[in-house]
């Protein structure tokens, strides 16, 4: 277990890194091109078109079958590096011919996805540099998950960081050639040198962060050439195994295609795609510090535990992880709602249409993250089939939902849509791990269930608290102290966080949480260390 948590920690810090100069990226990029406007919901459209692509053929298919495939294959004479170099090959192979056949299609695709006629054009164009994106984010997915079965964390952890990096660089130059006034830009304003640096900046980083993954091959034993023989590997099973992961995918994608129309409809001066994004990349900061980095690190566990048919110790390293997430998870959720229209205010003035998307995205933070705990528990198990179901339910949940969304108001439209997919995640959450309960004869539920309560008891105290210190220094209205601009909003941001945090953690000690001591466990522990040690 000790081995489990130094992983998640170093996996932890990894994304911390990432994240934070993720919101550095982001940030830029508001100021660049704003959130609201013209070109924010094109280049916001045009971005949205290869991440769904590349989830379809890769994120998930990869995620399904190449850890537990990965595993089995190392018990081969040669370590599994036949099999690593096969696939890897047939991967860089299949992600190539659809990036080049994306690209090709970009005009088509960006249809899909309900831009607005005056739009389209200048989304098309920032996805012809956008789409390649999909070859080296493939690729990113099936290096990083290769060294992750091999338990070396740390590079596809830190990897984005270098992405972001150059990210951030051209951005930069942007603003230096271009200025923050192209975000009243329309498209015929914007030129072939500015959409180049604009989109192609962000593709060339997501390519240096695969390539990058080359480099640690080494230590971890393997050296990667192209091999073409794809038989005799069992691909057969794989592929059968991605079938239904495939499937669950689409469905995914078919959801997410009717949500961006939907918010695509709201037209210009309303939060649409790119307010969406941005809110969703700060929900999903607590959700990639703490709960990636916990799964990833007790996914190959759970995997190895599986593959022997251990169930004992699956069910109680699932238990484990899945109350190691609520935790952190619980009170980030608390915290971020509290809080949301100050970190909204860091990023942009329109901070309303931002903090509202966010809030409602916020309320299904924690059934969010057990239903990605409990995918990877099926996934080491080698089901595929199941998670497709319960997804599906979320799916139809999503379709029915944001189709309603039509009738509300343009300048709430996007939170509802946000709001339907935070319904959906608790619909999918409870179907999950009922499902999995059947599969393995238990999750530990008696276990789980009395560390939930005691969370969100100790959340809703917190919360009472924090919003109460929140109009101390004056709310959330128009130029009141946390909202009046970047420096004052995550002051109030901290100084609120803080007090949330201490009635947290006192209201967990007062209902004696076996989980806070165990969370706390490694840094008192640290903490005596150092105080004993001479000096």
């Amino acid at each position: 277990m000790a081995s489990v948590g130094r992983a998640s920690a170093m996996l932890a810090s990894g994304t911390l890194v990432s994240r934070l100069l993720g919101f550095a990226k982001a940030w830029l990029l508001v100021q660049a091109i704003g959130v609201v406007t013209f070109a924010a919901n094109a280049y916001g459209t045009a971005t949205i078109v290869p991440n769904s692509i590349y989830a379809i053929i890769a994120q998930g298919i990869l995620n399904a079958i190449l850890v537990p495939q990965i595993v089995r294959a190392s018990v081969n004479a040669d370590g599994g590096r036949a099999y690593i170099n096969k696939l890897v090959t047939l991967g860089m192979v299949v992600f190539a011919a659809v990036a080049v056949v994306a690209t090709f299609l970009a005009p088509v695709l960006v249809s899909l996805f309900g831009i607005p006629a005056a739009q389209k054009d200048l989304a098309t164009a920032f996805a012809y540099w956008s789409l390649p994106q999909i070859f080296f984010l493939g690729l990113y997915t099936l290096l990083g998950e290769v060294l992750n079965a091999r338990k070396s964390f740390g590079p596809f952890t830190w990897a984005p960081v270098i992405n972001n990096i150059v990210a951030i660089a051209t951005l930069l130059a942007f603003i230096l050639a271009f200025g923050s006034a192209a975000s009243g830009r329309h498209g015929s304003d914007w030129s072939f040198g500015m959409i180049a640096l604009l989109a192609g900046g962000a593709t060339l980083g997501v390519a240096v962060q695969a390539l990058i993954l080359f480099v640690f091959w080494r230590r971890v034993g393997l050296r990667f050439r192209f091999d073409f023989g794809w038989r005799g590997v069992d691909l057969g099973t794989a592929g059968k195994a991605a079938g239904w992961t495939f499937a669950m995918l689409i469905a995914t994608q078919v959801a997410g295609l009717i949500e961006t129309n939907v918010s695509n409809s709201a037209g210009e001066g309303y939060a649409g795609p790119f307010a969406m994004q941005n809110a969703w990349l700060i929900f999903m900061l607590p959700h990639g510090i703490i709960a990636v980095s916990i799964v990833t690190a007790f996914y190959t566990r759970m995997a190895e535990h599986a593959h022997r048919g251990s169930i004992t110790e699956f069910r109680e390293d699932f238990s484990a992880a899945a109350r190691s997430i609520m935790l952190l998870i619980v009170f980030s959720s608390a915290a971020l709602i509290v809080t949301a229209f100050p970190v909204a205010r860091v990023f942009t003035s329109d901070y309303q249409a931002l903090g509202l998307v966010l809030i409602a995205y916020l309320v299904g933070l924690v059934p969010f993250s057990l239903v990605f705990m409990a995918q990877r528990a099926f996934y080491s198990l080698g089901d595929t089939r199941t998670p497709f179901f319960f997804t599906l339910a979320q799916v139809v949940v999503i379709v029915a939902g944001v189709l309603l969304c039509f009738l509300v108001p343009p300048g709430i439209r996007a939170a509802s849509v946000a709001l339907v997919v935070s319904i959906a995640s608790f619909v999918q959450a409870a179907l999950a791990f009922w499902l999995l309960r059947r599969r393995t004869g238990g999750v530990d539920g008696g276990r789980i269930l009395a560390s939930l309560w005691r969370f969100v008891v100790a959340a809703l105290a917190s919360i009472a608290a924090g919003a109460g210190f929140l109009v101390i220094l004056g709310g959330v209205g128009a130029g009141a102290f946390p909202v009046s601009g970047p420096i004052a909003a995550v002051i109030a941001t901290a100084v609120v966080g803080v007090v949330m945090l201490i009635v947290y953690v006192g209201f967990l000690v007062i209902l004696r949480s076996p989980d806070l001591e165990s969370g706390l466990a490694p840094i008192l522990n640290r903490a005596g260390r150092r105080s004993r040690a001479p000096r």
